[in-house]
C-alpha cells in the first residue's frame, strides 16, 4: 500500500441503494468514521440519501437492472438463472476493472462475484448478513423448490468463504455459528443522526409541501379530503401559524405511518381489516348508525367538533409490486373516520415525516424469522411509538409497553388503535407513554457510536 494512500471500500447492493438504508450507513461510516474512499455498486432506481450525494468519498457506480420478462412468463426456475449469470459478469466487471482496487469490501449476497473479485484484487471480502436470500426465494417458490435448495447451499458455501461477517440479530448470529460455521458480530441496526423527533417548524413545513397529495382522497371523498378547500397557507390539517407561532389543531387527525415493499412477507390486509375495524368500532361506541351523514360529520370535525377517538389518516410509504394492487382495494374502501394516503417521499422528507406522526406500523414479519425490520429502528430514530406484526425475533427491537406494541392478527391490530388513540391528542396517556420510550430508544444509541463499537473493530482485525 502506499504511504498517504487512503484505504479504500466496496460497497456492493444487489438491489436499489436508495431503498437499502443499511448499506447506505455503512458507506457513511466507512467514509465518515474508518476515513476510506468508498466505492458503492448498485442497481439505480432511487436517490440515496443526500449525505451520500454530497460526501467527496462516496463514489455511486450504477449497475443497469436485469430485466427478463419473456423468458420469466416461459420458465421462473430458467430466467433465475440467467439472471444470475448476467448478474455474476455484471458485478465481475465493476468490481475488477470498473472501480480502482478496494481493502475491504462489505455485501449483501453477491457471493461468488464478490469473493472471486476479492481475491484477484488482494481485498477483503466481508458479509454483511441482514437476511438469508434462499428463504425470500422461498415465499415465492417453496422451501423445497430444487432452485431454493440451490440457492440455500450457495449462500452457505460461500459466506463462508468470507474473512468476516455482520448480522443482525442474535437470532441470526446462533443461527450462523450452529448451522453454517459462521462466527459474526452481532452489528444492531441503528438510525443515524438525520432521523430525530421533527420540531413543530419541520412539521408545518413538510405539511404545507404535502398538501395537495394529503388533501386528495384515493377513490371517493373522506374525513381528510374535505380539508381541501382550505386556501390560507398559514393553515395545514394538522397545524395553524398565528402570528408567527406554530401550534397543532385540537381536533386534527391522528397521523399513523406505514412504509412497505408491498411484499409477501409484509401482508399489507392486516393493516386494511384493522383500519375497518376501527372504523366500525369507533361508529358504535358513539352510538352512530349507517344512515348518519358523513359529509356533515367531516365538516363538523373540520370547524372543530373534537371526538373522544380521533380521525385516522394512514401515510403508506413505499415501492413494490403489490401497491397498486392494494391502492385499488383501498379505493373501494368506505370509511367514516379513516383516510389513506400512498406516497414515495424523498430520502430528505421521510425522516421529517416519521419525525411528525404519532404512531408507526410495521407489518414485516421475516422470511427466516431471524432479521429485524430497519423501519422500526428508524421510527425509533424519531421518537415514534410503533405497533409491530409480531415473530420470534422482534422483541430484540420492540419492547412491549415501553416502545411499542406487538400484534398477530387485524383485529388485536384494531384494539391497539382504539386502546392508543382514545382521548387523542391531549388524553391519551398509553401513546405518551411509548413516545417516551421510543425517544428513550433513540438517545441510547446511534448508528454511529454502534458501528464503531462493533463494525470498525472487525474491519481493523480482517485488514491486519
Amino acid at each position: 500500500m502506499a504511504v498517504g494512500r487512503r484505504k479504500r471500500a466496496a460497497v456492493v447492493v444487489l438491489g436499489d441503494i436508495g431503498r437499502s438504508p443499511r448499506m447506505q450507513y455503512h458507506s457513511l461510516s466507512l467514509a465518515n468514521q474508518a476515513g476510506m474512499e468508498v466505492d458503492i455498486v448498485a442497481n439505480g432506481g432511487s436517490d440515496p440519501h443526500l449525505s451520500l450525494r454530497e460526501n467527496p468519498s462516496i463514489h455511486i457506480h450504477e449497475m443497469k437492472t436485469v430485466k427478463l420478462t419473456g423468458i420469466s412468463k416461459i420458465s421462473g426456475a430458467l430466467a433465475l438463472l440467467l439472471k444470475a449469470a448476467i448478474r455474476f459478469i455484471m458485478l465481475i466487471w465493476f468490481l475488477c476493472f470498473k472501480i480502482p482496487r478496494p481493502d475491504n469490501p462489505p455485501s449483501v449476497p453477491t457471493l461468488a462475484a464478490v469473493k472471486l473479485a476479492s481475491w484477484l484484487r488482494g481485498a477483503k471480502f466481508i458479509v454483511d448478513w441482514h437476511n438469508f436470500g434462499y428463504t425470500l426465494l422461498g415465499l415465492s417458490h417453496g422451501r423445497s423448490h430444487i432452485i431454493v435448495k440451490l440457492y440455500s447451499w450457495f449462500e452457505k458455501h460461500f459466506g463462508q468463504m468470507a474473512d468476516g461477517a455482520f448480522c443482525v440479530t442474535k437470532a441470526m448470529q446462533h443461527e450462523l455459528a450452529q448451522h453454517w460455521g459462521i462466527r459474526a458480530t452481532v452489528l444492531y441496526d441503528q438510525s443515524p443522526d438525520f432521523f430525530h423527533p421533527a420540531s413543530m417548524m419541520e412539521k408545518h413545513g413538510l405539511f404545507s409541501r404535502l398538501g395537495n397529495t394529503i388533501c386528495s382522497a384515493m377513490g371517493n371523498a373522506d374525513c381528510i379530503s374535505v380539508e381541501k378547500k382550505v386556501e390560507d397557507m398559514d393553515t395545514t390539517v394538522f397545524t395553524s401559524k398565528i402570528d408567527g407561532e406554530i401550534f397543532f389543531k385540537p381536533n386534527r387527525p391522528a397521523l399513523v405511518v406505514s412504509s412497505t415493499s408491498w411484499t409477501p412477507d409484509e401482508d399489507f390486509s392486516i393493516l386494511l381489516e384493522a383500519a375497518l375495524m376501527y372504523d366500525r368500532r369507533v361508529a358504535a361506541t358513539l352510538g352512530e348508525d349507517d344512515s348518519m351523514d358523513e359529509g356533515r360529520l367531516w365538516i363538523d370535525i373540520k370547524n372543530g367538533k373534537q371526538f373522544v377517538y380521533p380521525s385516522l389518516l394512514f401515510i403508506i410509504t413505499g415501492k413494490g409490486p403489490d401497491r397498486k394492487k392494494y391502492e385499488d382495494q383501498i379505493k373501494r374502501l368506505k370509511l367514516r373516520r379513516v383516510a389513506f394516503r400512498t406516497m414515495w417521499l424523498a430520502s430528505e422528507d421521510y425522516p421529517l415525516l416519521l419525525g411528525s406522526a404519532d404512531l408507526g406500523v410495521s407489518l414485516h414479519t421475516s422470511s427466516s424469522g431471524l432479521d429485524l425490520p430497519m423501519k422500526v429502528v428508524d421510527m425509533f430514530g424519531c421518537g415514534l411509538p410503533v405497533c409491530a406484526a409480531s415473530f420470534s425475533c422482534i422483541e430484540e427491537l420492540v419492547k412491549v409497553n415501553i416502545n411499542g406494541l406487538l400484534f398477530s392478527t387485524s383485529s388485536e391490530l384494531a384494539d391497539e388503535l382504539m386502546m392508543l388513540f382514545k382521548g387523542f391528542p391531549e388524553e391519551c396517556n398509553d401513546l405518551r407513554s411509548l413516545k417516551e420510550g421510543a425517544i428513550d430508544t433513540a438517545s441510547s444509541s446511534k448508528w454511529s457510536t454502534e458501528w464503531e463499537a462493533n463494525a470498525l473493530p472487525l474491519l481493523d482485525q480482517v485488514s491486519e
